[in-house]
């Protein structure tokens, strides 16, 4: 039987969280086996915002090599970089003849990243979404795994396909939102009621996967907790819920069994074993991404069969929607 198709993309933007992590990559390791997935690397999104040429290309390899060292496998599933596959931007125009500049106006990220770039309000920042219906809607992705604030951006999704669809007939998979449970909202170290955000302009309310050992500890060691000293989850303790949530993951077990482990022990010594055990899981990934990075021509290779699986899929929507719209192709 034919495995059920997902998509997902990240931005390379160089500072992918634990949180990103826990709540994405870990589960598209998973995912992989039971789904066809296609993962871009999201560099057209990422000009939305000003970039530094040099710098996005970098990080658009350093992205790719750290995905596979965190166990996305370049055989099983599509990883390729979104730029090199053209039809993602050709989708977009077309589904812009189909979405309101009202609906764009609305949307939670545009309005966020308005606010935070106030001298560069581009049409790329209003038009995002769009861009990213025509991602998901290029692969007849049934399935698309998200964090609980991108999944307005698979409703307008919906949205425009359903859209499309009536207008011109059947032509889109109508997508849908899978939103992980376990650990899916990894909160700040420094504000545990926000989400961890790699966009938090404090370096201590955020860990990166690819933060030292040092720094990893040090961050966790300041981490906010409460007054009690008592090591127990619950709404009245979000910042020691939050520790014991990400420990309860990197260390494979539940938070109840973490709770019972600390039971009697001060936040010293549990904020430390936090910061430890996260770091031992850490650095197999960061030396595998490195060795990766070692041999650019190996990862070379695996993004461009990732884009010509991607472009060979992508192409055959492409030109079925050429088609619906009237299109003169030379028939």
């Amino acid at each position: 039987m034919d495995k059920k198709r997902m998509y997902s993309a990240a931005q390379p933007t160089g500072k992918i969280t634990i949180g990103n992590y826990i709540g994405a990559i870990s589960n598209w390791v998973k995912l992989q086996h039971e789904y066809d997935c296609f993962f871009a690397i999201a560099d057209m999104h990422a000009i939305t915002i000003k970039q530094d040429p040099q710098e996005l290309r970098r990080r658009t390899l350093e992205l790719a090599a750290l995905y596979i060292a965190c166990g996305l496998d370049p055989e099983v599933c599509a990883l390729y970089v979104q730029s090199n596959v053209s039809a993602h931007a050709e989708l977009a125009w077309v589904l812009n003849t189909l979405t309101y500049v009202g609906e764009m106006e609305r949307m939670t990220q545009f309005k966020d990243k308005s606010r935070k770039h106030a001298d560069n309000i581009n049409m790329g920042l209003m038009d995002y979404p769009v861009l990213m219906a025509a991602d998901i809607l290029l692969y007849q992705a049934e399935y698309v795994p998200v964090g609980f604030d991108q999944k307005q951006h698979v409703e307008i999704t919906r949205d425009i396909a359903n859209r499309f669809n009536n207008r011109y007939g059947e032509t889109f998979t109508v997508p849908t939102p899978l939103i992980m449970k376990s650990g899916a909202k990894i909160m700040s170290l420094q504000e545990p009621d926000k989400k961890m955000s790699k966009s938090d302009e404090n370096i201590n309310a955020w860990v990166s996967l690819l933060d030292d050992r040092d720094t990893i500890i040090r961050k966790f060691k300041r981490a906010v907790t409460d007054s009690d000293n008592c090591i127990r989850a619950g709404e009245d303790k979000p910042g020691i819920t939050n520790l014991l949530t990400i420990y309860s993951v990197f260390r494979g077990c539940t938070v109840e069994e973490a709770e019972k482990e600390f039971a009697g022990k001060g936040y010293g010594d549990f904020k430390l074993a936090v910061g430890e055990t996260v770091a031992d899981a850490l650095a197999p990934i960061q030396a595998e991404q490195a060795r990766l990075l070692a041999d650019k021509a190996y990862l070379n290779g695996v993004l461009a069969s990732g884009a010509e699986r991607a472009f060979k899929a992508a192409r055959k929507t492409l030109s079925k929607v050429y088609r619906k719209v009237g299109f003169y192709r030379g028939e």
